[in-house]
């Protein structure tokens, strides 16, 4: 089971992707066209040319984790990308809709941003 927070990352291909690559391709891919640092959490959607099928992939801390699934009717949805951009970043419950074959008609932000590390500050003991 993948369960994801919202400090997740998630990031979606812009261009279409072999769906023959397995880990090590799609590896390379994130590290060398999308300059994106697997190893950290991220979490990275691709979906083929047909648009029939879509991969993801994910570091969970012990290993790689790569979830595909192969669609029997229609196709999944266009990621919003701006012209020139290499990929788009996604909010989880974007991926989680793009999974269901969700066609998204708008983006919102409806709630703050995830958590952000902070220094706190101590008051000087008296």
């Amino acid at each position: 089971m993948l369960t994801l927070t919202r400090a997740v990352r998630v990031y979606a291909c812009a261009a279409p992707v072999d769906m023959r690559k397995g880990f090590d391709g799609l590896s390379a891919l994130v590290e060398q066209q999308l300059g994106g640092q697997l190893l950290k959490g991220d979490v990275f959607l691709f979906v083929g040319r047909c648009r029939r099928r879509a991969k993801v992939l994910y570091f969970d801390g012990t290993g790689l984790l790569l979830l595909t699934k192969r669609l029997f009717k229609g196709r999944f949805a266009r990621p919003w990308v701006q012209a020139g951009a290499l990929s788009v970043e996604l909010t989880v419950a974007e991926l989680s809709l793009f999974l269901e074959g969700c066609e998204l008609a708008g983006r919102w932000k409806l709630s703050p941003p995830a958590f952000e590390e902070k220094e706190l500050a101590v008051a000087p003991a008296v």
